[in-house]
C-alpha cells in the first residue's frame, strides 16, 4: 500500500510561528494546479503499481482550492494509480474557509476526512499567533462540517504558547472534546529560525514558557486523553479507535509514499527525494520538463536511523524482532546499549519485544532519538 501527499502552498497570510513552505502569490494557483496534474503524469510510475490507501492535501492552506479544483486532482491519481476501495482522503482546512457553501460542495468530492487548523479556541492567541479565523468561526466550522454529514474529523492545537497556562490549555482541551472530534493533533510551539515567533522572541518580546509549565500542560494532554478515550498512538496525535490518520502513519510505518508539489517530500525505502520550495520555479521546470527536485540514496544508516526515529514516535515503539532480523548486528547492538541508561531511568521500556517510549520518556524524546542513532 502507498499514499499520496499533494502540497498545496498557499496561504492568504503568514502564521507567526510556521516554518513550512508556503505562498501568498495566489495569483499562480491556475499555474500551480496544471503543473500539479503534469508532475502526477511525470511521476506515475514512482509507487511502482503499489496501491493507494491515502491521498492527503496539506499546505499551505488546502482550503483556498475550490472543491471542484480538489477532485479534479483526485480524478488524475485515480486514472494514473489503483486507489483502494476505502481510501482515506483528507484536505487541510482554515475554519473561516469552511462556509456552508464551501462545505455543500466538499461533500459532493471523495474527500472524506477533514483536518481544521484550529490551533487555539483563544481569540488572543488567535490574534497574536496572526491566524485568519477567530474561535467562534472555529467552533462553527467544526459543527457545520458535522451537519453536512462529515464524521472524521481532525483539529490541530498548539500548547506551550507563551504566557500560557495550564489552565489555559485545559480550556481548549475541554473545548475540543465538546465539540465530538475523531483526531486531535497537539504540538509544543517550538520557535523555528525565520519565523515572526522568532523573532519576536529574539527582540524580548515574548518568552517561552518554562519547562516546568510545558511538561504540566503535557500531562494535562495526556490526562485528558485517557479521560476522553483518545488513544495517544504517536507523541503529537491522539485519536479516538479506528481514526488514526492512516495517511500519517504511513510516514512513521515505513511505507511508499509520494509528494507532489512545491516543498513536497517522497519515499520509496530507498531513497528519499524533495521537490524545490519555490513555487515560481517548480511551475516553469515542471512545464520545460526540466528537473524540480533532488534526491539522495540511503545508505544503511539512514535506514536505520529513519525506522528508530519513525518508530520511536508511535506507541507501538521500535520492534526489535525487525531490527534482529532486518539490520546489521553493531547497528542493533549500538542501540540497545545507548537505551539502557534510558531503560534504567525509566523513559524507555521493553514491552513484547519492542523498545518504546515511556510517559516520562516522550517529553525527552529528541535526545532519546539523538541518543540513539548511528553516526
Amino acid at each position: 500500500m502507498s499514499g499520496i501527499y499533494i502540497h498545496v502552498p498557499f496561504c492568504k497570510r503568514r502564521c507567526g510561528y510556521c516554518n513550512f513552505y508556503s505562498s501568498t502569490r495566489l495569483s499562480l494557483k491556475n499555474d500551480y494546479l496544471a503543473a500539479i496534474g503534469r508532475e502526477l503524469q511525470m511521476r506515475a510510475n514512482y509507487l511502482n503499481g503499489e496501491p493507494v490507501q491515502t491521498i492527503y492535501f496539506g499546505g499551505g492552506t488546502p482550503s483556498l482550492l475550490q472543491p471542484t479544483e480538489i477532485q479534479t486532482i483526485i480524478d488524475t491519481i485515480r486514472q494514473l494509480h489503483q486507489v483502494s476501495d476505502t481510501p482515506e482522503i483528507t484536505v487541510e482546512a482554515n475554519p473561516d474557509d469552511l462556509t456552508p457553501d464551501y462545505i455543500s460542495q466538499l461533500v459532493q468530492t471523495d474527500v472524506n476526512r477533514l483536518s481544521i487548523g484550529i490551533q487555539s479556541f483563544d481569540d488572543d492567541y488567535l490574534q497574536l499567533m496572526n491566524r485568519r479565523h477567530n474561535a467562534q468561526q472555529a467552533i462553527d466550522a467544526v459543527k457545520l462540517s458535522q451537519k453536512n454529514g462529515l464524521d472524521n474529523i481532525s483539529i490541530d492545537l498548539i500548547y506551550g504558547l507563551p504566557g500560557s497556562t495550564c489552565k489555559y490549555w485545559k480550556r481548549q482541551l475541554d473545548t475540543a472534546a465538546s465539540l465530538n472530534i475523531q483526531h486531535l493533533s497537539a504540538y509544543h510551539l517550538s520557535y523555528e529560525e525565520g519565523t515572526a515567533f522568532a523573532q519576536k522572541l529574539h527582540q524580548h518580546k515574548i518568552a517561552e514558557v518554562s519547562e516546568d509549565e510545558s511538561l504540566a500542560q503535557f500531562n494535562a494532554l495526556t490526562d485528558w486523553a485517557q479521560a476522553t478515550g483518545f488513544e495517544h498512538y504517536e507523541i503529537s496525535n491522539f485519536a479516538r479507535p479506528g481514526f488514526r490518520s492512516r495517511h500519517n502513519s504511513c510516514y512513521w510505518d515505513r511505507t511508499i509514499y509520494l509528494g507532489i508539489g512545491p516543498a513536497a517530500h517522497s519515499y520509496n525505502l530507498l531513497a528519499r527525494s524533495w521537490n524545490t520550495s519555490d513555487i515560481a520555479a517548480y511551475i516553469k521546470n515542471v512545464n520545460e520538463g526540466k528537473s524540480f527536485s533532488e534526491s539522495e540514496t540511503l545508505t544503511p544508516s539512514d535506514i536505520f536511523n529513519d525506522y528508530v526515529i519513525t518508530a520511536l514516535r508511535t506507541s507501538a515503539g521500535i520492534d526489535m524482532d525487525y531490527l534482529q532480523r532486518e539490520q546489521p548486528k553493531q547497528m542493533v547492538d549500538y542501540l540497545q546499549r545507548q537505551a539502557e541508561s534510558f531503560v534504567r531511568a525509566g523513559q524507555l521500556e521493553y514491552s513484547a519485544n519492542h523498545l518504546k517510549l515511556t510517559h516520562n520518556g516522550i517529553f525527552v524524546s529528541d535526545e532519546i532519538m539523538e541518543r540513539l542513532i548511528v553516526g
